[in-house]
């Protein structure tokens, strides 16, 4: 072997050497970073789920496999948990060490992070009902959600638009109840002053209103609405007509859902010929 051959395989190795510390140590940085992200979409998970998000399940992963502890009151939720766990991308192993206690009750003051995302969407989705409607003045009215009790607060034009808001809350999904606290403010229009008033609101508004933008609300308003089935509906808007087609479960539901895109600002009218049941 000759000497510039020797002393390059030596170099090699001396470098080698001081390098292969910084690269075991990137790799279990990555792999930390990996677990972390693991271990915080399986807590995620349990969080949102609706038979789990009040159990304070704890979850750690390392390399791959995760363990569960905590308490639930059935054997159904102990092998849900561990079903979620293994859906997530790089889990390899569970050790689900879940303890089974009938009757347990976990007690989460203020409510559990699920029912807080639950009632924050309950808020926007009943805040765009009234924005998007005719009916009502929603930039001027406050909601708020606990528990999936909404409220209602501010000012509203008449009493009409006040039960309008009402109605429209509590058709919203996952809504249990009411508090329909608005202020009617001023002397109740009359139906000509109303009908005035709407003509000249419309005339305002005509241009302002695509016909894809009534599209997208009507559709939304179905997915957040909680007595119409919004998947099986389909919605077309040409010049601010708008044509509903599909099947409903009932004769109300198709009055509903009617009722429901006749009241988006920018509907002309509604062709509902195709919505059968």
């Amino acid at each position: 072997m000759n000497k510039d051959y020797r002393q390059f395989i030596l170099a090699s190795a001396v470098l080698l050497t001081i390098s292969a510390p910084n690269v075991l140590a990137a790799d279990a940085s990555a792999t930390a970073v990996n677990d972390a992200r693991q271990e915080a979409q399986i807590w995620t998970t349990y969080a949102l789920n609706p038979y789990l998000r009040a159990n304070n399940l704890k979850v750690v992963v390392l390399n791959g496999k995760a363990v569960l502890t905590g308490k639930v009151d059935e054997k159904v939720n102990k092998e849900l948990a561990k079903a979620i766990a293994l859906g997530v991308s790089g889990i390899t192993d569970v050790d689900n060490q879940i303890e089974i206690t009938p009757d347990y009750r976990p007690t989460l003051p203020g409510g559990s992070y699920g029912e807080r995302m639950d009632d924050a969407n309950i808020t926007a989705a009943v805040k765009s009902k009234l924005l998007w409607s005719k009916s009502t003045d929603g930039s001027n009215m406050d909601v708020s959600t606990k528990m999936g009790i909404v409220s209602l607060t501010g000012p509203a034009d008449s009493q009409a638009d006040k039960e309008a808001a009402g109605r429209l809350a509590l058709n919203t999904r996952g809504v249990a109840s009411i508090k329909n606290e608005l202020m009617v403010r001023g002397k109740p229009l009359s139906a000509e002053e109303r009908a005035k008033h709407e003509k000249a609101e419309y005339a305002a508004e005509s241009h302002t209103f695509s016909d894809s933008w009534i599209t997208t609300k009507v559709k939304s308003t179905y997915l957040y609405s909680s007595n119409v089935a919004g998947t099986d509906i389909d919605v077309s808007t040409n010049a601010g007509v708008v044509t509903l087609t599909g099947k409903v479960m009932s004769g109300a539901e198709r009055l509903l859902a009617i009722e429901l895109a006749q009241n988006i600002r920018g509907v002309k009218s509604v062709s509902s010929k195709a919505l059968t049941f």
